[in-house]
């Protein structure tokens, strides 16, 4: 690999690599049969320190540095896809975003069980009629006395259902538009807090993916995160970390697709020879490396460059546009080789294809990413 990693970085790789291939790969079939999440799996990789990389090791995480987080959620996402999309959500947009803007005392209260892997976290930004425009959110928080009183509905939360704790955004003040929108951090089991319809998925079949319903929901003003009005930007600086972690989903997955397709052609005989000798399909492999190499670097350059503290907005937005769409083709072209057993369940490589194409939607579309992009470039 032309990227240099550290020490350290090297010697996580090696562990979660061990830890993924051990213990997630085997039951990953399995799992995207019966949609058992993966409780257990999860404690396990909490008591690793993989349920709070980048949280400092005074709120019980591994102060683990971005790129060592990539690394290791590849591994994780070559393993077990919907593994790898709960780790990646906990991490980017629910410890996220407490550490960043939480008070001291929502760190000590919920950064610390979330980071140590004890409880779990989710995001709830999407609405019916909110997706890539935030700002046409119709959830309310209204302030009364020293709570404040949320309703509305968010959609297609992962998570949702099995998380202890969602970072939820809500409009205080309608009239100031995306100004207006301020977020909170909402216990399960708070009255007036419920989980709707869970969706029947495609792919990420072991990860929830759920309706969030709040029906004069009363959240604690200290449950506030940032100060009102703070919400969208809260959002937005949460979800260029969390591209960075879609981004390795979907290097790690496509690396999944192109070491099954390279063993498979190795395997296969037609025309008395194995079908990677045919230069058409080495040529098709050639290209698959090329490309999961390059959104591999894309994504490390995304990541050293918020270790540096540097604006990784646009190479984060860049990172996530190119690799989700390099797994979906990665994804094609392994099933591709495969044959009609690539189609079958059988092989991994058919929940591969089915779990790549949800890459270029969540966490913002391929199209939101040009925009990003586009306004960097253009606007700057």
């Amino acid at each position: 690999m032309a990227y240099q990693l550290t020490e350290e970085q090297r010697m996580i790789q090696a562990m979660v690599r061990e830890f993924a291939r051990e213990v997630l790969l085997p039951t990953a079939a399995e799992r995207d049969q019966t949609k058992e999440f993966p409780a257990e799996n999860l404690k396990k990789m909490g008591e690793l320190g993989l349920m709070g990389m980048n949280a400092p090791v005074e709120y019980n995480g591994a102060g683990a540095d971005t790129v060592s987080y990539s690394v290791a959620l590849q591994e994780v996402a070559y393993a077990c896809s919907s593994t790898a999309v709960i780790m990646s959500v906990h991490n980017s947009v629910a410890c996220g975003p407490v550490y960043l803007f939480g008070s001291e005392y929502l760190k000590e209260t919920y950064l610390k069980p979330l980071a140590a892997g004890k409880k779990l976290g989710s995001f709830a930004l999407t609405e019916p009629g909110a997706g890539s425009d935030p700002a046409g959110q119709k959830t309310r928080a209204v302030r009364d006395g020293s709570n404040y009183v949320i309703n509305g509905t968010k959609l297609f939360i992962t998570t949702g259902k099995n998380s202890d704790v969602t970072v939820v955004t809500a409009y205080t003040d309608k009239k100031k538009k995306h100004h207006g929108i301020s977020a909170f951090v909402v216990e399960k089991g708070t009255p007036g807090f419920s989980v709707g319809k869970e969706e029947d998925k495609m792919g990420l079949r072991a990860s929830d993916t759920v309706e969030l319903i709040f029906e004069d929901c009363r959240v604690p003003e200290e449950n506030l995160l940032g100060q009102e009005g703070d919400g969208f930007l809260i959002a937005m600086a949460s979800l260029d970390g969390g591209r960075i972690g879609i981004a390795s989903q979907s290097v790690g997955l496509a690396q999944a697709c192109l070491d099954g397709a390279v063993n498979y052609a190795k395997e296969r005989v037609q025309f008395n020879k194995a079908i990677a000798q045919f230069q058409g399909i080495r040529w098709m492999i050639a290209d698959m490396a090329t490309q999961i190499e390059a959104a591999r670097l894309m994504t490390f350059n995304a990541a050293a460059m918020r270790d540096r503290k540097e604006n990784f907005s646009a190479a984060a937005s860049m990172a996530k546009v190119f690799a989700s769409e390099m797994a979906n083709k990665v994804a094609y072209q392994a099933l591709q080789i495969h044959g009609g057993y690539g189609y079958i369940k059988e092989f991994p490589v058919e929940r591969y294809y089915r779990d790549a194409r949800v890459l270029t939607i969540y966490e913002g579309t391929s199209e939101i990413q040009r925009i990003v992009i586009a306004n960097h470039v253009i606007d700057k």
